[in-house]
């Protein structure tokens, strides 16, 4: 079943039991034990039995036996649903559509919002691949020993909402986030076609130079770097050619010792890409100079 069906299919009793395991989750237990999701949902022990049995069968929970009690935890997927669930109650969100795009950390969606507008919902996957390198790689990663990968994909969401808002108040090319909640983040949909596709553009120099003021406004204004940017991250309108900057999750405060460093990188892979395939000759260093010397 596609997620918006499942979530379609499901009950207010079956979101509370949802909200039961993750509640249990947050106090610290990996597994929560069938007595402990009965407390918390206040449903009855049959009740309860019932929904488990409907959630593990859509893949919405797992199970374990842990010294003879049954106890559960949430998958990626029980997770999407619950914030899936308070984005359409605060009206942010309405329907959820098919799956447009995988990133290494995410996964992409297209849905609607109240009064039929198309939006994009990018669901966080932080430490799908590998949790503890995760930490390792990221500064703004949360030092708790204890932390989980919902903690660390909220944390990523929360962050790149923020950054997308400030980015979007200052003009700079980035699509307008409309709301988010847990690892979830629902932002305006652009139409367009991504940057590593190569489409033809009538203007190259111009669609860079838009590229260019993006990261220098992040830098400049917002006082941040995308750290992680090339053709991948990049959505170019068809129509008027104006490239659009996403995923910002990893993004580092330029006070931060490796900013310049990555501030770098992010120019001449951009840079580099631009040469290469639309044969321009740019100096990304001048670009790169330019940048830091007018900030």
């Amino acid at each position: 079943m596609l997620p918006g069906e499942i979530y379609k299919s499901l009950t207010d009793k079956d979101f509370k039991v949802l909200a039961a395991i993750e509640k249990g989750i947050s106090r610290g237990m990996e597994y929560v034990a069938l007595e402990t999701i009965e407390r918390i949902s206040g449903l009855h022990e049959g009740e309860v039995i019932l929904v488990l049995g409907k959630l593990h069968e859509l893949g919405l929970v797992r199970r374990k036996t842990i010294a003879g009690y049954k106890a559960y935890r949430l998958t990626y997927i029980g997770y999407d649903m619950l914030a899936f669930r308070a984005l359409v109650n605060k009206n942010i969100l309405e329907a959820l559509g098919n799956k447009i795009g995988v990133g290494k950390e995410s996964e992409i969606y297209i849905g609607l919002a109240p009064g039929g507008l198309k939006v994009v919902v990018k669901v966080l996957r932080i430490g799908r691949t590998s949790f503890q390198r995760t930490r390792l790689l990221r500064s703004w990663s949360s030092n708790k020993v204890s932390t989980t990968w919902y903690e660390e994909s909220k944390l990523a969401a929360e962050r790149e909402f923020k950054a997308l808002k400030t980015l979007s108040s200052i003009n700079a090319l980035v699509p307008v986030p409309l709301g988010y909640n847990r690892h979830v983040i629902v932002t305006e949909y652009i139409e367009g076609v991504e940057l590593y596709k190569r489409p033809e553009l009538r203007k190259p120099e111009q669609v860079l130079e838009y590229i260019i003021d993006t990261i220098s406004k992040a830098y400049r204004e917002a006082g941040i770097v995308h750290g992680d940017l090339s053709e991948y991250n990049i959505i170019v309108t068809v129509s008027d050619e104006k490239p659009y900057v996403i995923d910002w999750p990893q993004y580092i405060y330029r006070e931060e010792p490796n900013a310049l460093q990555l501030l770098r990188r992010d120019v001449e892979y951009v840079v580099r890409f631009f040469n290469k395939v639309y044969g321009l000759n740019i100096d990304h260093m001048a670009i790169y100079n330019r940048i830091v010397s007018a900030g």
